[in-house]
């Protein structure tokens, strides 16, 4: 379960970083709910990546950290590429069920002043 957990969230990282929106009926859950979002399944995932992707496009997220236990993964992230900030930290937890995505909670400073 834990590789199945880690591949799950290694996707979603480089599938937003290659600005693959259409991988997101592949990563998430039919049934997907995002907590930051308020939204259920997948195309919010995809209008969320494609609005940050307009507002910052040289936008990269790297992996700096990454604790998986059973069905759960907690990743800490860089954000770089946005323009007035060295870095963004993301701090994201997600649930997957059956190799997807299926819930995700996350917090982010993008929206603290410097």
């Amino acid at each position: 379960m834990t590789d199945e957990v880690r591949a799950a969230a290694r996707r979603m990282y480089a599938a937003f970083n290659a600005r693959e929106h259409t991988a997101t009926e592949e990563i998430f859950t039919t049934d997907f709910y995002s907590h930051p979002l308020s939204t259920t399944g997948p195309e919010g995932v995809t209008r969320a990546w494609q609005r940050f992707h307009e507002a910052f496009p040289d936008a990269q997220v790297v992996v700096e950290d990454m604790v998986v236990e059973g069905n759960t993964a907690a990743v800490r992230t860089s954000v770089r590429g946005v323009p007035g900030r060295q870095t963004t930290t993301m701090l994201e937890i997600f649930r997957v069920r059956d190799g997807r995505i299926a819930e995700l909670w996350g917090l982010s400073s993008l929206r603290r002043d410097s």
